[in-house]
């Protein structure tokens, strides 16, 4: 069997094992994960959200729509102001 065989007869209960061993580290019982084990069982959570989730679902999304990055459609002249609050002259506004 290989890993895209192993991914495709995956249980959910076992998906949320492996999530939940590379989100805290160590398995149910308490033993730490190696380096080894954490990638593959990223890799095997990943593998199985891009087959199982719709893309909003999946592991490390991140949408994309609303952010105000480089697509922004802000004017490139527009900037946001900063007002510094404190003691001392770099204080006042």
């Amino acid at each position: 069997m290989n890993f895209k065989e192993m991914i495709d007869n995956m249980s959910p209960e076992v998906y949320v094992k492996l999530k939940q061993a590379v989100e805290l580290g160590k398995w149910p019982n308490g033993v730490r994960l190696t380096p080894d084990q954490t990638e593959l069982c990223l890799q095997a959570v990943i593998t199985y959200d891009y087959s199982n989730k719709e893309e909003k679902d999946r592991v490390g999304y991140i949408d994309t729509k609303d952010h105000k990055g480089k697509g922004s459609k802000k004017a490139a002249d527009e900037h946001d102001t900063i007002k510094w609050v404190g003691e001392g002259p770099e204080g006042q506004a």
